[in-house]
């Protein structure tokens, strides 16, 4: 891998790093208006609608911008742009016509989900067909984020995520408190038709860089015209034949099929899981604690839970995804040596990264929860919704291990055993709902999506040690569970004291934000002090950590050392 590369995947990581957790944040400070606004029976219906669409938007562009990228990046490589425009062209065509026909099937079965399957009623199917729409553009915009990303320029995708969500924000929110003036159900819909606007705002952003780009490879194609030009008449056959064996739309369309279905089937996993969560809550126990207290436990699942617990997620995954491809490079020439120490590598960090903040959320979640979200509606609801968020995050470190030890697995190709694993998680994720719901409700449903994580962990891992030769941490997992044991007995003492003792103003939700801040801080600060206390991280580990925490890791063990 040449420096220009290395730079380039460097680059192109962190601005779709920086991107998505912006565009985290900001899908989760929208959380909190919203929930004010609409209550939990309002996000609850909110959550149905949008956990469907979220599915169907997966399913729509099929994984093809990632198969897009890869033959767009190749073609380009040996030198066949023209090949290249016409695979883009051909991935358009599918876009418009994958995002014409969700559209219809959204708008149509909208019902049969929303209320038949879901029980969430009229209001989620409200919900549903207003954001309907966003199904026309969003399948245009990943194809095109594809194409961006095969030619390595990320700042277009990186925008476009970050401007799609401060549209959203806004005419969310803004639409949800007008339209409440009309009754809570036209509240929601305002709230779900925020994400087509969001689409329509990425889909100009898109728009003007492939505008800006064609302008680009237009001013290129006339910098060359004279070379062109001497070479056009020993080129001209050549040209006709190229011209007349162009590969068919049929053709790029089965390549790209091949390569996305066993992306989307892994893509769609997190996502299918979240909206299984949704849609059972209400069949499940609403028979035990009545409908409309289920419908309040959907909306602190969907509008504050699941907001919550995504964030350990990307953080994890975005410091690993500038090793997968190493991996995948280091295979393909069969550098097994090469394969083992990445996968270690990316392993400890997506694990060793991801865990401190699901720490720092799952001990935190009361103050984090009534300070970003308010007290929820009902006393039921108030009890139950921080310990809802503590086990989802909780859960969410398993999902880092899933995702990671997958991502892993596509690098090397073995697609078809990541399928299976899918299939087999999904399958604990249904059973262990339906038995452990009757006796531990809604407990019972969010641990089985730990569960289905857990399941699927284990076994992507049982199918790398059959490919490669690899340890995550050996012996120092010892003193990682010490290090666990010690920080959630401290942290949930501080977190007691505070909630206790520290209320030093009127306004609750002041409180909470002050406790919030020093339980996070707290627990952030015993994690690193804790892992060199216990050898779990030595000095080697540190050097192949992100500079960032390369500096903070030196500057707690200087302190250690002082003390």
């Amino acid at each position: 891998m040449t420096k220009e590369t290395k730079d380039s995947l460097v680059k192109g990581t962190l601005i779709l790093t920086v991107a998505a957790l912006v565009a985290r944040f900001l899908g989760v400070f929208q959380r909190i208006p919203l929930v004010h606004l609409l209550h939990e029976e309002g996000m609850g219906s909110y959550s149905i609608a949008f956990n469907l669409y979220s599915i169907l938007l997966v399913v729509a562009t099929a994984g093809i911008p990632s198969a897009l990228s890869k033959m767009v990046s190749e073609k380009y490589a040996i030198g066949r742009p023209a090949e290249a425009k016409r695979i883009y062209r051909a991935a358009i065509w599918f876009a418009i016509v994958a995002g014409v026909i969700m559209t219809a099937l959204l708008y149509v079965f909208a019902p049969i989900y929303a209320e038949q399957i879901s029980h969430g009623g009229p209001d989620a199917t409200l919900a549903t067909r207003a954001i309907a729409p966003a199904m026309l553009f969003f399948p245009l915009i990943a194809i095109m984020r594809g194409y961006f990303q095969g030619r390595q320029n990320m700042m277009p995708n990186g925008i476009s995520q970050v401007v799609e969500q401060i549209f959203r924000l806004v005419t969310s929110i803004g639409l949800a408190f007008i339209l409440l003036n009309i009754s809570l159900g036209w509240g929601v819909a305002g709230a779900s038709f925020g994400g087509v606007i969001g689409g329509v705002a990425a889909l100009a952003v898109m728009l003007y860089y492939a505008m800006k780009l064609k302008r680009r490879d237009a001013l290129s194609l006339k910098r060359n015209v004279s070379q062109a030009a001497a070479e056009e008449t020993a080129a001209g056959s050549a040209q006709s034949t190229q011209f007349q064996k162009q590969i068919s739309y049929s053709e790029i369309y089965r390549s790209l099929l091949k390569l996305s279905i066993p992306i989307v089937i892994f893509s769609v996993t997190v996502t299918l899981v979240y909206a299984i969560d949704t849609s059972i809550i209400i069949p499940l126990l609403e028979g035990t604690i009545g409908r409309s207290e289920a419908l309040g436990l959907v909306g602190i699942i969907g509008g504050r839970a699941q907001s919550l617990a995504g964030i350990p997620i990307i953080l994890a995954i975005a410091l690993s995804q500038s090793v997968v491809p190493i991996i995948s490079s280091a295979y393909s020439r069969k550098d097994m040596k090469q394969v083992s120490h990445q996968t270690t590598r990316v392993l400890q960090l997506s694990i060793l990264s991801g865990l401190p903040a699901v720490l720092v959320i799952a001990i935190a979640a009361r103050p984090l929860d009534f300070f970003m979200f308010g007290h929820e509606d009902t006393a039921f609801g108030m009890s139950h919704g921080p310990h809802m968020i503590s086990l989802l995050t909780l859960g969410a470190m398993f999902q880092i291990v899933m995702q990671t030890s997958g991502a892993v697995l596509m690098g090397m190709g073995r697609m078809k055993p990541l399928m299976i694993h899918v299939a087999v998680g999904i399958a604990v994720k249904l059973a262990g709902s339906f038995l452990l719901a009757k006796w531990f409700g809604i407990y019972g449903i969010i641990g089985s999506t730990g569960l289905c994580f857990i399941a699927m962990s284990w076994l992507n891992l049982r199918s790398l040690r059959k490919e490669v030769d690899f340890t995550i941490l050996g012996r120092r997992f010892i003193g990682l569970l010490l290090s666990i044991v010690v920080i959630v007995i401290l942290g949930l003492g501080g977190e007691w004291l505070t909630h206790t003792y520290v209320q030093p103003t009127s306004f609750y939700r002041l409180n909470e934000g002050i406790n919030a801040v020093l339980v996070c801080g707290f627990t952030a600060a015993l994690y690193p002090l804790l892992l060199m206390v216990t050898r779990v991280v030595t000095k080697d580990d540190v050097k192949s950590f992100p500079a960032p925490l390369q500096k903070l890791l030196t500057k707690a063990s200087r302190i250690l050392k002082r003390s």
